[in-house]
């Protein structure tokens, strides 16, 4: 199933499929690996939804939704 970034719940994880290039928020997350291919897991969210903590490539990162604009994912689990 293919979902936008912001809908994924703590504890999913899922493979990035599209990552938009259009805005400067995205360019720089890509450099940091947010790329298609990259499985990706929710480790933590904000009380009111946002940021979010996510699992890749070996480190950790929160992010705003408003950044994942774009973003869809494959949910794995």
């Amino acid at each position: 199933m293919i979902t936008s970034f912001g809908d994924l719940k703590k504890g999913m994880c899922g493979t990035i499929v599209t990552a938009p290039s259009d805005s400067d928020h995205s360019k720089r997350l890509q450099e940091m690996g947010f790329v298609p291919g990259t499985e990706i897991r929710i480790v933590k969210v904000a009380p009111l939804g946002d940021p979010m903590e996510v699992d890749l490539r070996g480190y950790r990162l929160c992010v705003r939704k408003q950044e994942m604009s774009g973003f869809e994912v494959e949910v794995l689990s």
